[in-house]
C-alpha cells in the first residue's frame, strides 16, 4: 500500500473517533462575526453569574478506631470497605481475550488511598456489548499538550457497532462523584489528573460497567482550526444561549440553525457563566453532530493531507496503524444521521449534594445510570 493512501486510511478513522473536544479556554482574539454580540437595549443583559469554583476536600482526617461513621444522606447505605479487592468474575476475562480490539479485563480494583466521608457504592457489573464492538473514550481539557496529567472537564465515550451500524454517543457531567479506584470518592474529571488513562478507564469500569478501548485528546488549537478546514459548520442550536464571551462582551446565540467558525464552536461547547453542565453536554454532542454531518456532506477524503498534519500534531491517542485500519470498513458504512445516537447522564439519573469542604456534586443513581449505559453499549 502506498504511503499517501496510508496517509488518507488514517485520516478517515481520525475523522469519525476525534471530531470532539470541550472544556477548553476561549481565546481572547475575535473570531469570524458569524455571531454578533447582543446589541444594547435589544433584550436584557442578564447578569453574570460566576462560576461554581472546584472546591478542594479539606485535609484528610486521622480517623481513630472508635470512630463511628455515620449515614450523609438516607439513601446510601453504609457499606464495609472489606475485602480490598473486588474480583470480576473470570468468565468476562476469557470473554474479553477473543476480542482482538477490546482491552482485557482489570481483575481487581485497588482499594482506597484516603477513605471518603461517604460509603463507596459496589463495583457495577461489567455489561456485556456486541461482539466487535469499540468504545473510544473522547477527552477535552483546557491545559496545553505540555502538562502530562490534568483534569478532563469533558468525557465523551463513542461505542462503534459493527453489527448495527451505529456510532452512539454518551457524554458523563465533570461533576459526578464517583469511586475513583485506588484513591477516594471524588469528581469524575479529576481522575485522569490522578494517575491517566489508566485511572480514568478503572474510574468508567469500577462505576458504569464499561472499560473504554482506547482514548483520543484533542488540544482546542487543532479544533479550531478542523472546524475552519470544512469551512465552519451549522449547528442545530436547541434553545437560545446568552453568555459572555470576554472581549466581545455579551453573546446571543438563536435557537435554530446556526453557522459556526472555530472559534465561535469552541465558545459554543464551552460557555458555563449562565449555564450548567447538563446544557453544556448537550451543546458539546450537537456540535459533533454538525461535524460528522458536514462530514458526510463533502468530500473529506480531498482534504486528508491537510487535515492528517493537523492531527499529527495535535491529538494524543493511543490507537495504533492497524487499529486504525480495522476500524476504516466500519467508518465507511456510516453515511447519515440516523447511525448516530446520543445519549446523556442527565439530571434524572442523579442527585445534587454538597460535599463537607462546600463542593457542589452529582451523586449518580447508579441503577438508573446503568439502565441509561445498557441503552447506549447495546447491551441488552
Amino acid at each position: 500500500m502506498h504511503t499517501y493512501q496510508r496517509l488518507i486510511y488514517l485520516m478517515v478513522a481520525l475523522l469519525l473517533v476525534s471530531c470532539s473536544v470541550s472544556g477548553l479556554a476561549e481565546s481572547p482574539t475575535p473570531s469570524s462575526e458569524s455571531i454578533k454580540p447582543t446589541v444594547p437595549g435589544s433584550s436584557p443583559v442578564p447578569a453574570i453569574i460566576p462560576p461554581t469554583p472546584f472546591q478542594p476536600l479539606p485535609p484528610t482526617p486521622t480517623y481513630l478506631q472508635t470512630t463511628t461513621y455515620l449515614p450523609i444522606i438516607a439513601h446510601l447505605p453504609t457499606i464495609t470497605y472489606l475485602p480490598i479487592t473486588i474480583n470480576h468474575p473470570s468468565a468476562e476475562e476469557v470473554e474479553e481475550e477473543a476480542k482482538p480490539l477490546r482491552r482485557k479485563k482489570t481483575k481487581d480494583f485497588p482499594a482506597p488511598s484516603e477513605y471518603p466521608t461517604i460509603p463507596i457504592p459496589p463495583p457495577a457489573k461489567p455489561l456485556k456489548q456486541p461482539d466487535g464492538s469499540v468504545n473510544l473514550l473522547v477527552l477535552g481539557s483546557d491545559q496545553p499538550p505540555s502538562a502530562s496529567l490534568y483534569r478532563t472537564d469533558t468525557i465523551l465515550l463513542l461505542n462503534l457497532n459493527p453489527k448495527k451500524n451505529t456510532v452512539n454517543l454518551v457524554s458523563f457531567p465533570r461533576d459526578l462523584f464517583v469511586y475513583i479506584p485506588g484513591w477516594t470518592m471524588q469528581r469524575i474529571n479529576t481522575a485522569y489528573a490522578h494517575g491517566g488513562f489508566e485511572t480514568l478507564a478503572l474510574t468508567l469500569e469500577y462505576n458504569f460497567g464499561v472499560r473504554p478501548d482506547y482514548y483520543v485528546i484533542v488540544n482546542y488549537n487543532s479544533f479550531v482550526k478542523f472546524i475552519n478546514s470544512l469551512g465552519g459548520i451549522d449547528v442545530n442550536v436547541e434553545k437560545p444561549l446568552t453568555d459572555n464571551r470576554g472581549q466581545r462582551g455579551w453573546v446571543t446565540i438563536p435557537a435554530g440553525k446556526t453557522h459556526m467558525d472555530g472559534r465561535d464552536a469552541l465558545w459554543y461547547v464551552r460557555s458555563r457563566y449562565t449555564t450548567n453542565d447538563f446544557d453544556r453536554n448537550r451543546r458539546q454532542q450537537a456540535v459533533i453532530r454538525a461535524v460528522f454531518k458536514k462530514l458526510l456532506s463533502k468530500d473529506a477524503i480531498a482534504q486528508a493531507p491537510e487535515l492528517y498534519e493537523t492531527y499529527a500534531k495535535s491529538v494524543t491517542t493511543d490507537l495504533r496503524f492497524k487499529d486504525i485500519l480495522t476500524l476504516l470498513p466500519f467508518a465507511a458504512k456510516i453515511r447519515d444521521m440516523s447511525q448516530v445516537h446520543q445519549y446523556f447522564i442527565d439530571n434524572s439519573l442523579v442527585t445534587e449534594w454538597i460535599t463537607p469542604g462546600g463542593a457542589m456534586v452529582l451523586l449518580p443513581n447508579q441503577e438508573a445510570v446503568l439502565d441509561r449505559m445498557q441503552q447506549a453499549l447495546n447491551s441488552r
